[in-house]
């Protein structure tokens, strides 16, 4: 079976291919014999009800110095594509919705998306664990500073942030009664003094367990793979996001990560999640990622694994679904 699989990512010119998983789900398109097709924000359009994209031919290649050539992007009814591969990092912001309302479009009329649109609008990365309440820990999410700070007197030491962050960007570990939490509160809530234009902030419980490091659990339509990547702090920081300077080592699922999948998965097969990522410290479920999940390339240095090929696997099986239908 051939396919024509197209991306939607962030530039491709600015990638790290080392690190990359949208590259791995390219590289292991082009490897099955796939056409490779590629656009960005600015070319998807909605024309007379009509889903369009101005897609380029694309050719990867597993080299650092030159990984990619694009041919010249052309208009092109995106019903004619086999498969999207919604790419785009956070944030989720009015743009990212508006693009997942035409692909919707594109996947009514029989073109597999992944991740399904509706899912990537209604599941909230950080939110999105709250429908799990026996995996989390304590966690508040709120405006109102007065109510935060309560939080933080209750739980002793909590971690504070930004809905719509990512990368470890605006996080805080602070502890009840810290001078700067009044300052911490005001950077994230932003607003003004009545309140108006604040901003949704996370509190959770904080995890001492974060030494050992923050998981990244990837789950392939309901399906774990069996090693996480521990991303672990370096130094004085508190945060193992790879971004912000952590460490990745492979770790086998233990039983409790295991556990976690198990309750999460029913869900994910729900609402068309084929590829997520869950991030677990210690025993507790932290966030669901479902946008552009990382860290297949390190795992599968580490383990000989290829985690693009599972995804594929199954994309293809939902492709030859609908064609049979």
């Amino acid at each position: 079976m051939t396919l024509s699989v197209a991306v939607l990512m962030d530039p491709i010119s600015t990638i790290k291919v080392a690190k990359d998983t949208s590259f791995a789900m390219l590289l292991e398109a082009q490897r099955r014999g796939h056409s490779l097709l590629y656009f960005e924000q600015a070319s998807l359009a909605l024309r007379d009800g009509v889903p369009w994209a101005r897609l380029a031919a694309l050719q990867v290649r597993d080299d650092p110095r030159d990984w990619y050539t694009l041919g010249e992007p052309q208009w092109r009814d995106l019903r004619d594509i086999d498969v999207v591969l919604m790419r785009k990092d956070p944030p989720v912001d009015a743009q990212f919705i508006n693009d997942t309302l035409v692909l919707e479009v594109a996947q009514r009329a029989g073109v597999t998306v992944v991740n399904k649109p509706q899912a990537l609008r209604d599941c909230n990365e950080k939110l999105f664990a709250m429908d799990f309440p026996q995996c989390i820990v304590p966690t508040l999410v709120a405006r109102d500073a007065d109510e935060l700070r309560r939080f933080a007197a209750e739980h002793g030491e909590v971690v504070l942030k930004p809905l719509d962050g990512m990368g470890g960007r605006g996080i805080f570990r602070v502890k009840a009664g810290d001078s700067n939490l009044n300052s911490m509160l005001e950077t994230l809530l932003g607003g003004d003094a009545h309140g108006a234009g604040r901003q949704l902030t996370i509190a959770q419980k904080y995890i001492p367990e974060i030494t050992a490091g923050d998981k990244r659990i990837l789950v392939v339509d309901g399906e774990p793979v069996p090693y996480a990547l521990a991303r672990i702090p370096q130094g004085n920081e508190f945060r193992g996001n790879l971004a912000a300077g952590g460490r990745g080592e492979g770790v086998p699922l233990s039983e409790r990560d295991r556990w976690i999948v198990a309750q999460v998965a029913p869900e994910l097969r729900r609402r068309g999640l084929l590829f997520v990522g869950l991030d677990v410290i210690g025993d507790y479920l932290t966030e669901i990622n479902v946008t552009s999940p990382t860290c297949v390339r390190e795992l599968d240095r580490q383990f000989g694994l290829n985690i693009a090929g599972q995804l594929f696997d199954v994309i293809e099986q939902r492709v030859a679904g609908t064609r049979a239908a």
